[in-house]
């Protein structure tokens, strides 16, 4: 592996770089991070090198990020692979981080410029280095630089610019070359980078780029080829039309030999002639041009060897040189020289700066064949030099001078007088076409918006458009360049003149009364104008409350404290030398408008009220703009404002006041002077309202002669209360229609029909204060339409209408009771409670509600029963158990009934069991039985409770409760006592106030004592299934869950099925089946009317099977088809009320 090497003379790596790569060198000696950078390197294809940087990590808390480049911007890490390897390493005795980046079989392409960046945080450091790739080539003799680097752009492929890097790179040279004549590398080397252009066209080098390359190449080791025993020099160079020989010798004679131009094969010619002697292979190039400045190449196998030819121009002499000329400043000038070339490159050099053809340029190069022109157009002053020509074989030099001619005035300046406004216009005229400055009063003037300068050819000119007061002045023109001036004189004449620009129409000063006016007229004159001010036959001084104050460019009129009296035309004139202006200036005192009278309120509403007002007798001189309005509470001394925007008008609404307080209201007018007085406070008022319509109007009842009307008070009745209520009624043929709504739940604010107020006829002369009402006196048969108003302080409210008309007829409601849900199934109460009943009912007319009780008439002594039209209410104040039964209610309308019955189940304690008796003692268990009570509290026996004393201290303690069968056994017993037991029976009531008591004692024996086990047989429990609680026909609401209960027993446990109407329930998820200790449940979800039926519940098991039904029916529930907000049932096509839930 290759080691990278220093690289010598590495500021020159590329021809015009050379104070780039100096500042990047010194950069990196200024180094903060690296400690050992990347050093140049050669390598040849094929072979491998290493590149290495170090970075010490004393001061650094993490790894440095570095990156390596190629040229500028190509970073190396995505190109990392097979041909290119990065590794970093971290010594921790030295605390060095080692970053490598390896070149592997390197290519001719990987040469050029690397660079190599650390950075840490806010800390950067960069390192360049050059890699240079080489190949095996043949030595050769020394060239002369000057004449290789002669290229033209007429070539073809490689025609520019040299690579004479890839005409070096694959030999070797260890010998220096030989220096020409004149060293141009050390002319090079030491001059400025700004004269290498000029200092290669004078030694006629048009390739610098290349040369600067191809010398930092110069020493190669050399390479021995197999193919070539000699090969072709690095170089060739030949004079334009001149003849050239490439001559190789070969190792073997066999080797078949290609020539090669730029990369493209040369076949013989009479331009290219091949010639072989031996070993030697020869290529001759007749008349060479431009076009054959190129590269060359042989081939012999897989072997070539490369040379370059330069082409060289003969130098171009100056054949005839520049000569001396003196002109004068805008003639035209024209400086000629010969060359011995037509088209030849000639540079022009003033004082030795280049001159250049560019179209912006002063200067212009004419070339006619071997001729060259510089012209100049106009000769300025500044155009007196030396100027020379240089061609690549010789220079010429003159000089060029340029003088002023004498001066001449052809027209001078005169002096003007001109009037204020009018156009300055200043001329002269010189004999030289020259600038000028002008001046005012000896100070320079430029051109401006205002100021025109103008010079055409000899004529200067000064015009200024509108003159001005400060236009007069002395003016003067100096030509450039000469000592000589044209003065003159403008004198600027205006008479008085007042600028009433900034008053109003009329000239109309406005001011307001006791303020004071200082009204400033400004006024222009040339000599200042005298100024006087009168006031109809009084001239004003300049003292007093009134008085005049002039300045030199305005007059004042001034008025200290203004008052109505000073209100009329002042006249103000000015006078001088040059005439007299006069003008008329109307003053007009103006004040705040006089307050308006008290205003009037002439409406009031619930929290609102409409007030007006007259304008004030004076407006104080300026037009009323509007009102501003307050109110207060009349118990308030505190006003506030209504309005932040002026009324416009002499009415307002005020708002958002408290509805039954005193409120009082005032006026300001406002012009544009200010706001008035207030005006006095209007009348005390108090905003009242109307109440809301009343609501929910409806027919309470219907007989052949009278309509009972029933609503609800208004939603909002507000402060003014509610004082009654007025009902009124119109008969059908009175103008309404019969197509009205047939909603009965509508409630109306607006008559379905047309009519006029005197049609409607009042039912109650006085107002009533109840919320229902009999309009009596009504033909039978007749239709009537009926509404309603409230009525409070504030009036009469807007009325509520019945929605339909009423037929004045009674109406037969069949009798239907509404039986509450709970009423349906035995309805329980204990002994001492209150039974109170209501059982709601319909019917029409007068419905006779008659009870029995058990087939027996009620005594109403011992229950107390009371009807109204719409429900009955059974009410026994402490119930009895007598009073237990089965109650026959039963409405009847004509011939018309519907009966109901309800079982009443009062309850009590039950009595003591009847007997306990102690059956056996064994151990230390105890065995007892008894007998179930007389009276079980006419409640079902849920369980009885045990208790036992011992004999000594009698004290009982209950040992079982809740025990459900009439013999136990009573364990744990204390060995050597004797016990006594007691048992209390149970119900839903309680436990019975007395106990049965074991009239005998048990013994419980010491040990030493053998008990015989009696001997039993044992029990047979098996049973077929057997319903203790059939099912219960029922109602079901739809929408709502409806459940159906029974209880079963058996043994083996019975296998329950539910059936609908004889089809057995099976995966329905509407259905949901519970069994829970025998308990059976069956719960539909939801039901609706088609849910109805009949349900069964069948019980099998392998001694037999037990079945039972119910029915099911299911209602729907609608509203106010009878009576508006009353519920009624549909079931099927019947129909149902809520009595029978």
């Amino acid at each position: 592996m290759s080691k990278p090497a220093e690289r010598k003379d590495s500021v020159w790596s590329i021809g015009e770089g050379a104070p780039e790569e100096t500042e990047k060198r010194d950069d990196a000696q200024r180094s903060t991070l690296f400690v050992e950078k990347p050093q140049s390197g050669s390598v040849s294809v094929g072979g491998n090198i290493t590149f290495i940087a170090k970075v010490e990590a004393k001061d650094l808390l993490r790894k440095p990020n570095v990156k390596w480049f190629k040229g500028k911007w190509m970073d190396l890490a995505s190109k990392a692979g097979k041909h290119l390897q990065l590794k970093e390493s971290f010594e921790r005795h030295t605390k060095i981080h080692t970053f490598e980046m390896h070149i592997i079989q390197a290519k001719e392409n990987y040469a050029g410029n690397y660079r190599c960046e650390v950075s840490y945080k806010d800390k950067f450091d960069s390192c360049s280095f050059d890699l240079e790739v080489t190949e095996s080539s043949q030595a050769a003799p020394s060239i002369d630089i000057r004449s290789a680097f002669k290229r033209s752009g007429d070539g073809q492929d490689d025609a520019g610019e040299l690579d004479f890097s890839g005409l070096l790179k694959r030999r070797e040279v260890k010998q220096q070359e030989e220096e020409p004549e004149v060293d141009v590398w050390e002319l090079l080397k030491n001059a400025n980078p700004s004269e290498y252009e000029k200092i290669a066209f004078q030694y006629g080098i048009t390739d610098l780029r290349g040369m600067l390359k191809r010398l930092k190449r110069m020493r190669r080791e050399v390479k021995k080829s197999a193919a070539f025993a000699k090969g072709l020099d690095p170089a060739y160079q030949v004079d334009k039309g001149g003849k050239v020989r490439f001559m190789v010798e070969l190792a073997d004679p066999t080797v078949e030999l290609k020539w090669y131009k730029n990369g493209q094969e040369i076949r013989p010619s009479a331009k290219y002639i091949f010639e072989h002697k031996g070993n030697q292979r020869i290529l001759f190039i007749n008349n060479c041009s431009m076009t054959d400045d190129a590269r060359y190449y042989v081939t012999a196998g897989d072997e070539k060897c490369s040379t370059e030819l330069f082409v060289r121009d003969p130098p171009i002499l100056v054949t005839k040189g520049l000569e001396d000329t003196s002109t004068y400043v805008g003639e035209r000038v024209e400086l000629s020289c010969e060359v011995s070339e037509d088209d030849a490159n000639v540079k022009w050099f003033k004082n030795g700066v280049e001159l250049t053809n560019e179209p912006k340029s002063r200067y212009r190069i004419k070339v006619e064949g071997k001729k060259h022109t510089l012209i100049i157009e106009e000769a300025a002053k500044n155009d007196s030099a030396t100027y020379s020509v240089m061609t690549t074989g010789g220079q010429s030099e003159a000089k060029l001078s340029v003088d002023l001619r004498p001066l001449k005035i052809q027209l001078a300046l005169e002096d003007q007088t001109v009037r204020l406004g009018q156009e300055i216009h200043l001329k002269c005229e010189i004999s030289e076409n020259v600038e000028g400055k002008w001046y005012k009063n000896g100070q320079l003037v430029e051109a401006s918006d205002r100021v025109k300068l103008y010079h055409k050819g000899r004529i200067h000119r000064f015009v200024i458009a509108s003159a001005a007061v400060d236009d007069e002045a002395e003016y003067m023109f100096v030509p450039d360049a000469y000592n000589i001036n044209i003065p003159c004189k403008v004198h600027v004449v205006d008479p008085p003149k007042l600028h009433l620009d900034g008053l109003g129409e009329g000239n109309t000063v406005t001011v307001v009364a006791g303020s004071k006016l200082r009204l400033e007229i400004p006024i222009t004159g040339e000599p200042t104008p005298k100024v006087m001010w009168s006031k109809g036959d009084k001239w004003l001084t300049d003292s007093g409350r009134i008085r005049a104050e002039t300045y030199s460019d305005s007059s004042c009129l001034v008025i200290d404290t203004a008052e109505r009296e000073d209100s009329g035309p002042f006249r103000i004139t000015l006078k001088n030398e040059a005439g007299e202006d006069t003008a008329l200036i109307n003053i007009k005192v103006v004040d705040v408008p006089d307050p308006p009278q008290a205003p009037n309120v002439t409406e009031v509403g619930e929290d609102w009220c409409v007030m007006t007002w007259e304008p004030p007798a004076n407006d104080g001189g300026s037009p009323i703009l509007g009102y501003f309005i307050e109110r207060k509470k009349k118990q308030s001394s505190r006003w506030m404002r209504l309005n932040f925007e002026l009324c416009k008008e002499t009415t307002f609404e005020p708002k958002k006041m408290i509805e039954g307080v005193a409120y009082e209201v005032r006026v300001f007018a406002v012009n544009a002077i200010g706001i008035s007085k207030p005006s006095m406070p209007s009348k005390s008022f108090v905003p009242l309202a109307v109440t809301s319509p009343p609501t929910l109007l409806a027919v309470d009842g219907v007989t052949d002669t009278s309509v009972t009307m029933k609503w609800r008070p208004p939603d909002h009745i507000g402060a003014a209360g509610l004082d009654g209520y007025v009902v009124e009624y119109c008969f059908e043929g009175n103008g309404f229609s019969q197509g009205i709504s047939t909603d009965l739940s509508e409630e109306l604010l607006e008559p379905p029909f047309n009519l006029e107020a005197d049609e409607w006829i009042v039912a109650n002369p006085e107002l009533t204060d109840k919320t229902k009402f009999t309009i009596n006196d009504l033909p039978t048969g007749s239709k009537i339409l009926v509404r309603v108003k409230a009525v409070n302080a504030a009036g009469e409210s807007e009325p509520r209408y019945h929605p339909q008309p009423i037929l004045v007829k009674e109406v037969i409601e069949p009798p239907k009771i509404r039986l509450p849900r709970h009423l349906k199934q035995t309805y329980t109460r204990r002994v001492g409670e209150t039974v109170n009943l209501v059982i709601p009912f319909q019917g029409r007319p007068r419905a006779k509600v008659s009870w029995q009780k058990n087939g027996s008439p009620i005594d109403k002594n011992d229950i107390n029963i009371r009807n109204t039209e719409n429900d009955t209410i059974i009410f026994i104040r402490k119930a009895e158990r007598s009073h237990s039964g089965e109650y026959d209610m039963k409405v009847e309308v004509e011939n018309l009934e519907d009966k109901a019955t309800i079982d009443i189940q009062i309850v009590d304690r039950p009595g003591p069991p009847e007997v306990v008796t102690i059956e056996d003692v064994w151990g230390e268990n105890v065995n007892l039985s008894w007998k179930p009570p007389k009276d079980d509290g006419n409640a079902a026996i849920t369980g009885y409770t045990i208790q036992k004393a011992d004999k000594k201290s009698m004290e009982w303690f209950t040992v079982m409760e809740h025990y459900h069968r009439t013999s136990a056994t009573i364990n744990e017993l204390i060995i050597g006592n004797e016990y006594y037991f007691r048992i209390f029976a149970e119900n839903m009531c309680g436990l019975s106030e007395d106990a049965t008591m074991t009239k005998e004692s048990a013994l419980i024996a010491k040990d030493g004592k053998v008990y015989k086990y009696p001997v039993y047989d044992d029990f047979d429990f098996s049973e077929r299934p057997l319903f203790t609680q059939p099912l219960v026909n029922t109602f079901a609401v739809a929408g709502y869950n409806a459940t159906l209960n029974c209880s079963v027993r058996g043994n083996p446990k019975p296998k329950i099925t539910w059936l609908k109407n004889k089809v057995v329930i099976m995966n329905d998820p509407k259905y949901r089946m519970f069994s829970n200790q025998g308990v059976c449940t069956l719960e539909i979800r939801k039901p609706s009317p088609y849910d109805g039926g009949t349900y069964s519940c069948r019980a099998v098991n392998e001694l037999g099977e037990a079945e039972v039904d119910c029915k099911l029916e299911v209602k729907v529930i609608y509203h106010g088809v009878i009576n508006p907000g009353e519920p009624f049932f549909l079931a099927g096509n019947n129909q149902l009320h809520s009595k029978d839930f």
